[in-house]
């Protein structure tokens, strides 16, 4: 069958650039759904792209119609269908008209009920379209949508100015909200020439592109990073700051990215790197410039225009006016705040709400420093660890009372640190108190220091306890407070700082009150996430969970005890005799109930039960021995080797014998075995031929 190219743009106001990737998710991904439901997605290929004004698909090989197919019928028995006289009954009739077919068409199957085959012709593609795309428009998802044409009216995120959509050149005709589809597209808002009409993809990209509209991100991606470096004075030595989220950002900020090199004042490089960069980037979106040397900011800035470059230079100069002016306040705001110390404005903390039944910062303060308290005597810190680390709890909420901080909310901890560190704390407690806030997000690294760790923690979990003091949880996926990605940061915290403290331990210190087990299970929710996002498999991870859920960093590690000593010969084996056990004590009366019951050695039969004894009694004490030197991996394999003499056990011992003393001695054996042996991992969970 033909096939057609497809071009589809919806034109509107600027779209806000963080919502654009996932609209043109969901555009592609509806579009597609649609062709699957019409029979025909096969072979199709969509690229979905964007810019700040449209959102396009560019699609090849779609069939210029449905094939023809045919469906067979079935109707009531032959024997209700016709009469005595071999007539048609109203039934048979009522069979036909139904089935939209002569009397002469009806056949009797094989099953004695009429039957009958039919053809269906298959619809023109461009007539589906024209029915599919506007439910497909307006189902693209954005956190809000507006309605412009009056109450009633159709959303959508920004007014539709206008609709091209050509199926193989020719319009497919439909509207929304008056906005009717046709051939016209528009070019860039200041350097366009208006009106452009296109009968393919082909010209539809190149009047876009002749007229200052680069469609693909990657392009303007590439536009922004190449320009980037060429814009910087050659041979002076100046690299770019990275910054992904503002070059993803800029990418759909514009659609012909130019990029523009200034420069600052010098006398301003005596504020930190921090504040200018950020004075840059959130009020500016300009990418700071670093020595490629020593790493340190220069007085030299990129700005990323939506223009055909800056002849004229008048675009660099106003960004320099602007950046003059932000850097004034920065430095103003820089120089009061180091005339009054963080110490002086611990008591400021107490007219700043934390959360209305939570009281102040300072409230906050003051139950951190009892965490930090609790967690450095649970983690065994030093004492002069312990000592840095309360004094930077007391402080690490201070910067909410400066102006550069109510100025720049996004320099939260940062500037606490630099103005302790300015103030003469020591410098544990200044880095303490900077990173105390980390890990921000997934790609974020934990605090550099135990003091820093310590302060990390005691932050979040006294976030998380209170909240659910107050019966705040986390439900599905709403989580306005940020509660799950705390619960990660203690748990990412507590594994990468190598920190022995228990989930148990940390509920007690979060004083959670009556949903003290909600948050226990919450913890252990995120464990569990950690440990997936680091690659473990589910049925390793279930097995150490089900084995001890008590510690982080103990789990973590026997995780990676459990995938390392996995792929030997007796692993998943002994995993499935370990199965087989469970199955047969839970039968019996629970693995518990037998374990807590006295053993009569004397009532082990000799051969393979005792054999069996024999090889449990070494692997125990190995195993405990590997464990307790912190050898997780050889004390797995101690046991794994154990799958010899369970093998026998089960090839020659019938467990569920007949003699009643026996039978409750041999599953009391079992029992004792399968809790001794599952205190790094219950094997039981193991599933064999997992996928590694």
């Amino acid at each position: 069958m033909q096939t057609l190219e497809f071009l589809l743009e919806i034109g509107v106001e600027e779209i806000p650039d963080w919502m654009i990737p996932r609209a043109l998710e969901s555009f592609h991904q509806r579009f597609r759904e649609a062709l699957d439901k019409a029979g025909l997605a096969a072979g199709v290929q969509v690229r979905a792209e964007a810019t700040s004004r449209r959102l396009t698909l560019l699609v090849d090989g779609l069939p210029a119609g449905q094939a023809d197919k045919s469906e067979t019928l079935s109707g009531p028995p032959a024997s209700i269908a016709y009469d005595d006289e071999g007539n048609l009954t109203k039934a048979g009739l009522g069979f036909a008209k139904r089935a939209g077919v002569e009397a002469s068409a009806l056949k009797v199957g094989s099953d004695g009920k009429l039957t009958v085959v039919r053809s269906i012709a298959g619809r023109p593609t461009g007539e589906i379209l024209a029915e599919a795309l506007p439910e497909i428009i307006l189902g693209i998802y954005f956190p809000k949508n507006m309605v412009w044409t009056g109450k009633g009216g159709p959303r959508f995120i920004r007014p539709i100015r206008w609709l091209v959509a050509l199926l193989g050149g020719a319009v497919v005709e439909f509207e929304i909200a008056g906005v009717k589809a046709g051939r016209t597209t528009y070019g860039h808002r200041r350097l366009g020439q208006g009106a452009l009409e296109v009968g393919s993809i082909a010209a539809y990209e190149a009047k876009l592109a002749g007229n200052f509209v680069v469609l693909s991100a990657d392009e303007r991606r590439r536009r922004i990073v190449e320009g980037s470096r060429a814009a910087l004075p050659a041979g002076a030595g100046l690299v770019v700051r990275d910054n992904p989220k503002l070059l993803e950002t800029l990418t759909y900020l514009t659609e012909y990215p130019s990029v523009i090199y200034g420069e600052f004042e010098e006398r301003y490089l005596a504020l930190p790197d921090e504040v200018l960069e950020t004075v840059m980037l959130v009020h500016q979106k300009y990418f700071a410039v670093a020595s490629e040397a020593t790493g340190k900011l220069v007085n030299g800035f990129l700005a990323v225009a939506n223009l055909d470059g800056d002849p004229d230079g008048e675009i660099r100069r106003g960004a320099v006016r602007v950046l003059r002016a932000r850097f004034n306040d920065a430095e103003f705001f820089w120089n009061a705040d180091l005339e009054k110390p963080l110490s002086a404005r611990v008591s400021d903390l107490e007219k700043v709400t934390f959360q209305a039944q939570l009281g102040s910062y300072f409230d906050k303060s003051e139950r951190m420093r009892k965490i930090a308290a609790a967690l450095c005597a649970a983690a065994g810190v030093e004492a002069a660890v312990a000592q840095r680390a309360d004094r930077a709890a007391e402080l690490a909420k201070t910067d909410l009372t400066t102006g550069m901080v109510g100025e720049f909310p996004e320099l939260q901890g940062v500037m606490g640190g630099l103005y302790a560190a300015e103030q003469g704390e020591p410098a544990e407690v200044a880095d303490a108190i900077y990173d105390h806030y980390k890990p921000a997000g997934a790609g974020d690294s934990i605090p550099r220091t135990p003091e820093g760790r310590v302060v990390a923690i005691a932050d979040k979990l006294d976030t998380l306890g209170g909240l659910f003091r107050l019966g705040m949880l986390p439900t599905g996926s709403r989580d306005p407070f940020a509660l799950r990605r705390s619960a990660y940061g203690i748990i990412r915290i507590l594994v990468e700082g190598r920190m022995r403290v228990s989930i148990d331990e940390l509920v007690a210190m979060a004083e959670a009150g009556e949903h003290a087990a909600a948050l226990r299970e919450f913890l252990v929710e995120r464990l569990r996430f950690f440990l997936t996002e680091a690659g473990y498999q589910y049925d390793e991870i279930n097995a150490v969970l089900a084995a001890d859920d008590k510690e982080p960093l103990d789990a973590a590690t026997r995780c990676a005890a459990i995938a390392k000593v996995r792929p030997t010969e007796n692993f998943e084996p002994l995993a499935v005799s370990f199965k087989r056990v469970r199955n047969i004590l839970e039968k019996a009366g629970g693995v518990e109930a037998y374990a807590a019951k006295p053993l009569d050695e004397s009532l082990l039969e000799a051969g393979a039960e005792g054999d069996l004894y024999a090889a449990f009694q070494t692997v125990q004490q190995d195993a405990a021995s590997a464990r307790s030197g912190g050898d997780y991996p050889g004390a797995l394999e101690r046991i794994a080797s154990l799958r010899p003499a369970l093998d026998r056990f089960f090839e020659d011992v019938l467990v569920m014998a007949k003699d009643d003393a026996i039978r409750e001695n041999r599953l009391a054996f079992l029992a004792k075995l399968l809790r001794e042996l599952s205190t790094i991992a219950d094997f039981s969970e193991i599933v064999s031929g997992a996928a590694a």
